[in-house]
């Protein structure tokens, strides 16, 4: 499914949504220049102290931030100075401005219809995708020669100016039903949803055969994962809904509120978003040790169906924060699965989507370029974690993964 219509312009202050919701934070005011005044170094050149100081006084912080959060929005007294006709120019700009916002309104509206219109004439087509996947039907001879036609342009393209093309494969002489692992294989090509998987959550997504999804009644839809018998869990089906508010906002898009995830039925221990922790416990007078053993939330690609809550006032400044990019990328993901994973599928499963992805100038220095001292740093954990290997265990004598905190879920 194509992605959906975006505007230029998104609310800065609302919630993200299927329209406005950026890949990454936008710098503030790109094209203007903070104004100020020539530096004096005598007042520049103890920030640290500074810092304490605020760091000691969370109070003088806070009053800062309110004083400093009073002052959005204040006008600064230019449109009251107006001349009367002026100013009733302007409320008269407002007035149009309203009758705007109303079509944009209706614009978004009609856009989801037309989305939703397209979808029912998809559905037949994921459906045939799913039967063919899961061994329940092949292919017509229409559809293959269509898809052989692309891989043939591909291949004149890879091997212009080779004298030699590689054999075709051998027949297996086990039957294989479907396409095994599809949906895993499509999922790991995907580089938001691969940083999630870990290897004891492949075991349990090579039992998925189908991801579907589903427009509700009233703005918003739902992801809906199927599952095969497993080991893991008992549920056939695993869905995660994305809801949003009733009012439109900034441009007429609609605000997305939050998500609900179904509770996942774990079997006895198989519980993937949890680990077991051993540790040692001497007695200080007897002397005597203990084996300990604590069960600690660990990453897991089904924290995907535990979506992190809205912060509250209780929560301060850096838990907001933290909770704001969880929230985002949980989002984000949703709207992955939805926009890219779901319609192109098949591109995903062999690869072609990802000459298509746009990827992050970071991520391309973190992940493809190693710095000169990586040896020392791995030197020192591999001794630090000789150290602890007896201290803290996973219950399979493993021990366990260091957890992405960019990824986590919950």
């Amino acid at each position: 499914m194509a992605e959906p219509i975006r505007n230029k312009r998104p609310d800065p202050a609302t919630a993200p949504t299927p329209q406005n919701t950026p890949a990454s934070n936008a710098p503030i005011s790109s094209h203007a220049q903070q104004p100020g005044v020539a530096s004096i170094k005598e007042e520049d050149l103890d920030r640290a102290a500074a810092a304490s100081i605020f760091a000691q006084n969370p109070k003088l912080v806070s009053l800062i931030q309110g004083r400093l959060g009073s002052l959005v929005g204040r006008s600064s007294g230019y449109i009251e100075s107006l001349p009367t006709e002026v100013k009733r120019r302007v409320s008269g700009l407002k007035g149009i401005q309203k009758e705007h916002s109303k079509l944009e309104a209706e614009f978004q509206e009609e856009v989801l219809q037309l989305e939703k219109k397209y979808f029912a004439k998809f559905t037949p087509l994921y459906e045939q995708r799913s039967s063919i996947v899961n061994g329940n039907n092949e292919p017509t001879e229409e559809q293959v020669l269509a898809g052989e036609e692309d891989e043939e342009e591909d291949d004149e393209e890879e091997d212009e100016g080779a004298a030699v093309k590689e054999a075709k494969p051998a027949e297996s002489a086990e039957k294989v039903s479907g396409i095994p692992e599809f949906w895993l294989s499509a999922m790991k090509n995907q580089m938001s949803l691969a940083e999630m998987i870990t290897d004891r959550d492949e075991e349990a997504l090579k039992s998925l055969t189908d991801i579907r999804m589903e427009y509700l009644d009233k703005p918003g839809f739902r992801l809906i994962f199927e599952f095969a018998e497993n080991p893991f869990f008992t549920n056939k089906t695993v869905t995660k809904t994305y809801f949003y508010q009733n009012e439109s906002g900034y441009g007429g898009d609609f605000i997305y509120d939050h998500a609900e995830g179904d509770k996942i039925e774990w079997k006895d221990g198989q519980d993937l978003t949890v680990r077991v922790e051993q540790k040692k416990q001497r007695n200080k007078n007897t002397k005597q040790t203990r084996i300990v053993k604590k069960t600690v939330p660990t990453e897991s690609f089904f924290n995907f169906f535990s979506p992190p809550l809205a912060p509250t006032e209780e929560d301060d400044d850096d838990a907001a924060s933290d909770i704001e990019e969880r929230l985002e990328l949980d989002y984000q993901l949703g709207e992955d699965i939805k926009e890219k994973l779901i319609p192109r599928a098949i591109d995903w499963f062999t690869g072609e989507a990802l000459a298509f992805e746009e990827l992050d100038e970071d991520d391309l220095e973190e992940g493809d370029f190693d710095e000169d001292d990586d040896d020392d740093d791995d030197d020192n954990s591999e001794d630090h974690d000789d150290e602890d290997e007896s201290e803290e265990d996973d219950e399979d004598g493993t021990k366990p993964k260091p957890e992405a905190a960019e990824c986590k879920q919950s």
